[in-house]
């Protein structure tokens, strides 16, 4: 991968616009109760997933545009057949400089070396929980195929890991001293998410709504974290232990980042969603499926980035997204 790109994109709002969360699939072998609603089988067939030939196409013309960031997400991403292949596709492509995956890491055992030779250089990966059953009330899954995964990606040399843990109010806010204390055991990055009132899902979880705010402060009491970086794309605000483990906070409720959102989203049906927390999107699968040339694609793509809004809307108007976290990718 090579950033040569001189050209970027700025959305009307003058953020620049170099990153894209790739949905590969919409569906996951976990149900983590605050993603995808009990019982949900409304996910899109193969038949209408984009190709791997539209995905590089578009990602292309998105590089041309000055796009240097991609993120393979979900649903669950490994769910893809030949995931690898895509990857190295991807990293393949002219501008693109950072290729990394997010993962529930339930099924990264089996790809995590095939992964690695195939460009993914960074993984962030969900778990809530380090109690089996704290975690299969969550999820509805098995702690230790995770744990599995997780050892493997570790073992197979991908730096940095990132584990990912919603924070939860009577379910495992009282745990986030243990995820810190394994992070830091192992070298891994831990962030800190808030709940987020996405569909019937999100307003479920939020009933469990916890103030990272609240968290931030407790743990800059107990600790004294110090303002630091981490490599990524997102919108973690990262802090360091005096031990060196990092912890980013991902605050979309009490302290948003819309000011700097730099990132846009692709459903596996070609969707682009211009933001977490709004409706606006633009359907890419026609354009590509109607025999556009490369020009006419990349006019479709900066009309589409036209449309992100300036900020979504969590707190104002809490109901207004009824699509459900899997869909949108990641």
């Amino acid at each position: 991968m090579s950033s040569t790109n001189s050209h970027m994109y700025q959305d009307p709002f003058g953020r620049t616009i170099d990153y894209i969360r790739l949905s590969v699939v919409d569906r996951c072998d976990l149900r983590c109760f605050y993603c995808i609603p009990k019982g949900y089988k409304d996910f899109e067939v193969p038949e209408k997933w984009l190709t791997f030939d539209e995905i590089e196409r578009l990602i292309s013309a998105f590089a041309s545009l000055g796009l240097q960031k991609v993120r393979i997400t979900g649903g669950e991403p490994l769910l893809r057949p030949n995931l690898s292949e895509l990857a190295g596709r991807l990293s393949a492509i002219e501008g693109l400089d950072d290729l990394s995956m997010s993962t529930n890491a339930v099924q990264l055992a089996k790809h995590a070396d095939a992964l690695k030779l195939a460009g993914i250089e960074r993984l962030n990966i969900s778990l809530d929980s380090l109690n089996p059953d704290t975690f299969r009330e969550i999820s509805g899954g098995k702690l230790q195929k995770v744990l599995d995964g997780i050892m493997a990606a570790k073992a197979s040399g991908y730096n940095p890991i990132k584990i990912n843990m919603v924070v939860m109010k009577g379910i495992n806010d009282h745990e986030v001293g243990d995820m810190l204390a394994f992070c830091e055991e192992h070298d891994f990055i831990l962030r800190l998410i808030e709940t987020m009132p996405m569909g019937a899902t999100g307003k479920e979880a939020s009933k469990h709504y916890v103030s990272l705010q609240d968290v931030k402060a407790s743990l800059d009491e107990q600790y004294g974290l110090v303002p630091t970086i981490a490599k990524g794309a997102g919108p973690a605000r990262y802090f360091s232990t005096p031990k060196g483990t990092q912890i980013g906070f991902i605050t979309p409720i009490s302290q948003h980042f819309c000011e700097t959102c730099n990132r846009v989203r692709l459903g596996v049906d070609g969707t682009l969603y211009l933001c977490l927390g709004q409706e606006h999107s633009y359907p890419l699968k026609p354009v590509l499926r109607s025999g556009v040339t490369d020009e006419e694609l990349k006019q479709h793509l900066i009309k589409a980035l036209a449309l992100k809004p300036q900020k979504h809307e969590f707190v104002s108007k809490p109901d207004q997204v009824i699509r459900i976290m899997s869909v949108t990718g990641g």
